[in-house]
């Protein structure tokens, strides 16, 4: 069992979700890039509004795979303590990768964005929506946060999922809905058919379409 691709991926995610459509308090929030493409077809079948939301890990600077933090869209900040103290990261080194991260943050902000204003999430159910979850370790930054910025509920939505990541995310996020969750998991992109790369300019290109009812409307 696979999806074809990641709008049909969206479109049966979203079938998990009805209770939300319609919803004046629910956004969906999509990881970019692959995200967007799900999130997209969940906006749209569920009619609530679609925005990205970034999030750059804080990689330890000899070991760069090992996150030792994370900063999202908003300003804010995580940070991993037990990771920071066990390897002494010196406080200038950390302020420096932090800056580094946001610099890249920023900028695909204004990519993605486009001058389009960011939604607002406090007080509000945020769906996070991503193509899928292979160690979680994005997605837990995401959670986290998005907790900072004051939002009611977090559901984490996904097409597909190993069930220890799924395990993991549990306790951070208040509900966890995914399509498919395997028991031999190597890859996000082996239970899709169709799992070609987004470039910015399709991500733009579905934030353009989701916005525009919403312009409408307004």
């Amino acid at each position: 069992m696979s999806f074809y691709d990641r709008a049909d991926a969206g479109r049966r995610l979203a079938a998990l979700l009805t209770q939300y459509r319609r919803r004046p308090d629910v956004v969906v929030l999509a990881l970019p890039r692959g995200g967007v493409a799900v999130g997209f077809e969940v906006a749209t079948a569920l009619e609530v509004p679609l925005d990205v939301f970034l999030v750059r890990k804080l990689g330890v600077p000899f070991q760069p795979e090992l996150a030792m933090g994370a900063i999202a869209s908003g300003g804010t900040r995580v940070l991993n303590p037990l990771v920071t103290d066990a390897l002494a990261i010196a406080p200038e080194v950390l302020e420096s990768v932090i800056a580094r991260e946001q610099d890249e943050l920023e900028r695909r902000e204004r990519v993605y964005r486009q001058g389009r204003p960011k939604l607002d999430v406090k007080g509000k159910t945020a769906i996070l929506v991503d193509d899928g979850i292979a160690t979680g370790s994005t997605m837990r930054a995401a959670v986290l946060a998005l907790r900072e910025q004051g939002v009611k509920e977090i559901v984490v939505a996904v097409p597909v999922a190993p069930q220890s990541a799924l395990a993991e995310l549990g306790s951070l996020a208040d509900e966890l809905v995914c399509v498919l969750e395997p028991s031999e998991f190597l890859a996000i992109g082996e239970w899709y058919q169709d799992f070609s790369q987004l470039t910015d300019e399709d991500v733009n290109e579905l934030l353009r379409q989701a916005a525009q009812p919403a312009a409408k409307a307004g």
